[in-house]
Order: structure tokens, then C-alpha cells, then sequence
């Protein structure tokens, strides 16, 4: 292929591509009149040489494609129902990669507990690596809405990729939006996404992971990520968009957030909407299907409209954890994932002989057959005498939202929904209650989003203290430090009129045996008092950490919802102040902060108070508060 010419002119641009691409590819990409986006597609088509190249309009004709050859080349395997399919990653590629994960900065400068790398070194090094990387394949160029259409929300997205697999995932996570490159072609601001699975193996997977790279170009607005196959690391629309979200609502005030979007029915049958971040297994997606209707269950973007905080969810798919999804718990999605009607892409899995899907949690028992290691038999070991689990515990499936009975018929307004609460949580067996609320917005943001934390894995479940930061459960998608993400929030509140409260919940507090208190159920009542709340419909109880529920209304809306009872004892359990536990996490969270340059003073200033009147309750009650020594009833 012949190099991209440099002069700057859109009609030399679009004679060179004219003889790269193939008729029908041309005539798709010159009705985009944006001279920046059409040199960049010529650029990386010279750096990757595809044999073939394919754009997507969004046309009927187009997703039937990407979904037929993406079994046609072995990315996807059939299963027993026509519109169920099985993707596997690899041992090598099963989840993110945080290392090779870099935030590029000029000069590279450090960022605190941000992956940097100097721009232009990294730029250089990942085009260097995707020399040729598509040669013999063919690249697919699809256009994407982050957000609902006609919205001052939403962003807008190019993926150039040589995964069927990548392009069938955001044909379901994502509405294409085509016609409004072609519409508003030269003004039209997007994201940039460039993905290469590289060169496979025998069996299908991604063969040089050692140079695996996901280069994060904030101020090309641009990502690349190759030698990869995991979702996580190569659906640009996802975690990868996320961060440049979260790099643009910084610099222009608004909140970019790895959070559900959910409303709640309150008396009268009141929608009350509510966001919440939670990090991995702690309960998000299961808090979000417990509310009464869904607007989102991974992602939103929050912003200050006439004082009102309004949300909208970016994504029309759902990408989640697969693993011990059951009937009991988890109904709806477990209907959803085993109705022969729907589209389901399932990575991870075990996919049996006879074509069946099975995952921990289905009904039933596995089956000889393939999974994300290869050939698989039940009791098969690996080299150390291990037992390798039929399906991963990273497995997930990747469908359409529309399939939920409880989805909310605001999923694309324009305007969004108005925030009223933001809820955070986290896997904490010894110190917080199951649901507390702020004493106000700037409280909330600094004591419960910006001081989250969770425990690291099950293998240390029982290690006591051992917690891992996590603020507003987006670490790892941050594209700025934590100190700038907890000041974006505060200043954020600044100029809202309406503040939405905020909460923090905890499902996994113990007992003296070591067990969980609440049942799975039970978030359910907590919502609903949180909406009341509010609503001012319900009082509360101050304690030195914020306002938690008063038994009485507790014993009504545990019987109301669940029909069970709710004992006194069971009560002093969950809402008694853990003060020492409570001061313990203050001085965690002033210590992490105390390292963070740019961390705000009003930070330390609300730790610093609350530290104070834990000191202070304890001088009066001791080191455990029961909630009845606090109530004024």
C-alpha cells in the first residue's frame, strides 16, 4: 500500500483511499467529511496492513456479517442455540492487563497510582509493534454513540480492529452511530480506537502476549491496544472509553462514573434514581437488578443540568461476570442467558460436546468439552496438580440490556434521569454497617466515595485489616490522580442546587462465628429506606460516621418487602459503631492521601472531624457502639 499523502487536502486524502480500499469500504468512509479522521483510518491501514477492510453503517446486513465470520474464523464457536455463541481468550489473556496498561504523558510524568509512560516513546513503540499486524486479515472500521442519541451527553467513537469478536461485542454494548459521522462529519468530536489481536496460535488465541500494550493517548484521544483478545483490554467502547471519559469530564466539569444507574419505587409509586460503584464482587450488578426498574448496570455519565445532577447510561449492553449466576439469586439475567431467543456472546465458559453452555451456578453438571484452557474432563488437573475449574471465575457474557423486564423506559432520553442518591460498597466483614448516609455531600464524597475500600480476594477473606483502596471502585480506570477525582466531585456538588445524597451499604458484615449476617435478599430493604430517606419520609439515627436507620422502620420494611421479621439483636449486630475499626480506616485512607500531592485540604479537614467524633464516642460509649445507645427514641 502506498503511503498516506501529507498534503493537507480531504480530496487528495480521499483519491489515496480510493485506491487502498475496496469500492464499497470507500464509498462508506467519503461520506465522512472529516479530513483528521479519514488521515488517521489511512494512517494505521499503512502501519497494519490489512488484506481486506470493512465499515460498518450500522445496516442490518452489516451486523449479520461481523456475526457470521466471527464463527466463520473461529473467534466465536456455535452452541446449540443459533444466536448463543462461545469466545475464549487464552490462559494468558483472561483479564485485564495492569501493567501494560499505561497512561501516556508528555515527558511521562508520574501520576499518583496511574500507570504512566512518555508519549512519545510509547506512541512509537506501539506502531512499531503494529507493523504488519493485520496483514492477511481484515480490519473492520464501525462508528459508535457513548450515550443516547441527540444528547449533549453522549461521545462518539471509531474502532478499527481485526476482531469479528470485538465488533460483534459493540454491535450489542453500543448504538452505532454512522449517520452522525456522516452528518456532522467535520465538527464532530470522538474517541479513537485501534485493536489487533495479533498473530494466533492453533487455537485461535492472541501468541505473543509478552508484547501485549494498552496505550491510553489522552491528548490524541486515542487508544491502541494489541496482541490481546480480552474484552477488558479490546472493546474500546468499555473500560478503555472510560478513562478518556473520565479525562474529558474533568477538564469540562462533569462526572464520568463506573457506576449502575437504577430507580427505585418509593410511595405512591415514585421513581427515585440512584447511582452506585462498587469494585468487583461486592455486589453492584445484584444491587442494580434489586431495584425496580435499571437505566444502566456498569457506566454512567453525570451532569449538572440547571443545578440538577442528571445521568445518562452510555451503553445498551450489558458485559458481566458470568460466574455462580444462578436461578435463585439471580432470575432474570439467568432467564435471559438461557433463552434460545436472545444474542449472547459467552467468553470463558464451558462450551460441552454437545454444544451446551455451562458455567458455575447453571444447573447441572459440566460436561467433557472445550474451555478457556482447551480440551476439558471433569477432574482434569494442570502441571502442579491442580484442579482446573470447568468455567473461569473471570467467565462473563456479553447481551443485550433491552432483554431486561425491568428496564427503565428512560434508557434513552436525550435529557437523562435526575440523580437523587449515590450509593458506594464494598466487602468489609468487621467494620462498616449495611447502610449508612452521609451527613452531607461533601461528607459522602470524602468518607464513603473517596474513602472505599474492599477486601483484595477470597484467598484473604478472613486476614483481618487487609483492605484495598479503591475510590469510587474506579481505580484502575483512572486517567487522573485520586486527588483530582475527589476535587472534580467536590467542586462538582459546588454548583448543584440539588445535591444528591449519599450512601455507603456493606453486605458482608459478620458475626462472631465468622458468618454473614444479612442475606443476599436484604439489599432490597436497604434501598427502599434509602429512598425514603430521600424523601425525608423516614427519621434516623446520628452516629459519629453519619445517620443509619432506626430499628422500628427497619422491623416494617423488612416485613413489607421480604415478609420476614427483623430482630433487636440482629440489629444491634449490624448498626453497631465499630469505633476503633472506624478510626483504623480514617488513618488508612489520611495515610494514602497524605502521599497524593494534589489530594484537596477539605479532605483532611472532614477525616480530621470525623476521626474526632469517633474519639469523642468512644471516651462516652467505649470501642463498640450499640445503634439503641444512640437513638433518641
Amino acid at each position: 500500500m502506498s503511503r498516506v499523502p501529507e498534503v493537507e487536502d480531504l480530496n487528495v486524502l480521499l483519491n489515496h483511499l480510493s485506491r487502498v480500499l475496496p469500492p464499497e469500504a470507500y464509498a462508506k468512509l467519503a461520506k465522512i467529511r472529516n479530513y483528521s479522521l479519514l488521515k488517521w483510518i489511512a494512517e494505521m491501514i499503512d502501519v497494519a496492513r490489512p488484506s481486506k477492510v470493512y465499515v460498518l453503517a450500522g445496516s442490518k446486513e452489516d451486523f449479520e456479517y461481523v456475526a457470521r465470520v466471527a464463527i466463520e474464523r473461529g473467534e466465536e464457536l456455535p452452541t446449540k442455540y443459533p444466536r448463543h455463541t462461545v469466545h475464549f481468550d487464552g490462559p494468558k489473556d483472561l483479564a485485564r492487563d495492569r501493567k501494560n496498561t499505561r497512561i501516556l504523558i508528555p515527558g511521562g510524568s508520574p501520576v499518583p497510582m496511574i500507570n504512566t509512560y512518555d508519549r512519545d516513546s510509547g506512541l512509537r513503540e506501539v506502531l512499531e509493534l503494529s507493523k504488519g499486524i493485520m496483514s492477511g486479515k481484515e480490519m473492520f472500521i464501525a462508528f459508535y454513540c457513548f450515550g443516547p442519541k441527540n444528547s449533549d451527553f453522549t461521545l462518539y467513537a471509531v474502532q478499527l480492529t481485526d476482531s469479528a469478536y470485538v465488533v460483534h461485542s459493540e454491535n450489542i454494548l453500543y448504538r452505532t452511530c454512522y449517520d452522525d459521522f456522516v452528518k456532522n462529519a467535520p465538527n464532530l468530536e470522538h474517541a479513537r480506537f485501534f485493536h489487533s489481536a495479533g498473530e494466533r496460535d492453533e487455537n485461535g488465541w492472541s501468541k505473543n502476549t509478552e508484547n501485549r500494550r494498552i496505550y491510553i493517548d489522552l491528548e490524541g484521544n486515542t487508544v491502541y491496544s494489541i496482541n490481546t483478545q480480552y474484552a477488558g483490554n479490546t472493546v474500546g467502547l468499555k473500560k478503555l472509553m472510560l478513562r478518556l471519559c473520565v479525562y474529558k469530564g474533568y477538564k469540562e466539569g462533569w462526572l464520568c462514573e463506573h457506576m449502575f444507574i437504577a430507580g427505585i419505587k418509593g410511595p405512591g409509586d415514585r421513581i427515585t434514581y440512584f447511582t452506585g460503584a462498587f469494585p468487583a464482587g461486592c455486589g453492584k450488578t445484584s444491587t442494580a437488578f434489586a431495584a425496580d426498574t435499571v437505566v444502566g448496570d456498569d457506566l454512567a455519565i453525570i451532569k449538572n443540568v440547571d443545578g440538577i445532577p442528571r445521568g445518562v447510561n452510555p451503553e445498551v449492553g450489558m458485559f458481566g461476570i458470568i460466574d455462580g449466576v444462578n436461578p435463585t439469586d439471580d432470575p432474570e439475567i439467568y432467564e435471559i442467558l438461557t433463552s434460545p431467543e436472545t444474542e449472547v456472546i459467552f467468553s470463558n465458559v464451558l462450551l460441552t460436546d454437545d454444544h451446551e453452555v455451562w458455567w458455575r451456578g447453571k444447573v447441572g453438571e459440566p460436561k467433557p468439552g472445550l474451555n478457556y484452557a482447551g480440551r476439558w474432563w471433569p477432574g482434569k488437573k494442570d502441571e502442579k496438580g491442580s484442579e482446573i475449574l470447568p468455567s473461569h471465575p473471570n467467565a462473563r457474557f456479553t447481551t443485550s440490556i433491552r432483554y431486561l423486564k425491568k428496564l427503565d423506559p428512560r434508557i434513552d432520553d436525550p435529557e437523562g434521569v435526575p440523580i437523587h442518591a449515590m450509593v458506594f460498597g464494598g466487602r468489609d466483614p468487621i467494620t462498616m454497617p449495611p447502610v449508612l448516609e452521609a451527613f452531607d455531600w461533601v461528607h459522602g464524597v470524602v468518607t464513603m466515595g473517596a474513602s472505599l475500600e474492599s477486601e483484595k480476594t477470597a484467598a484473604i477473606l478472613e486476614r483481618v485489616g487487609e483492605m484495598e483502596f479503591n475510590p469510587f471502585a474506579i481505580l484502575d480506570f483512572l486517567s487522573i490522580s485520586p486527588g483530582k477525582y475527589v476535587d472534580l466531585h467536590l467542586r462538582f456538588g459546588e454548583k448543584l442546587s440539588i445535591k444528591p445524597k449519599i450512601f455507603s451499604v456493606n453486605y458482608f458484615l459478620k458475626d462472631e462465628s465468622g458468618r454473614f449476617i444479612a442475606d443476599k435478599v436484604d439489599k432490597k430493604v436497604w434501598l427502599k429506606w434509602m429512598e425514603l430517606r430521600v424523601h425525608g419520609d423516614v427519621d434516623s439515627i446520628e452516629t459519629p460516621v453519619g445517620y443509619i436507620p432506626i430499628y422500628q422502620d427497619l422491623v416494617k420494611l423488612f416485613n413489607m418487602y421480604l415478609g420476614k421479621d427483623y430482630s433487636e439483636e440482629r440489629y444491634s449486630k449490624e448498626f453497631a459503631i465499630r469505633v476503633d475499626n472506624l478510626i483504623r480506616k480514617v488513618e488508612r485512607v489520611w495515610k494514602i492521601y497524605s502521599d497524593i500531592p494534589d489530594s484537596p485540604p477539605e479532605l483532611f479537614e472532614v477525616l480530621r472531624d470525623q476521626k474526632r467524633r469517633l474519639e469523642e464516642a468512644r471516651a462516652i460509649y467505649g470501642s463498640v457502639v450499640s445503634p439503641f445507645k444512640l437513638s433518641k427514641r
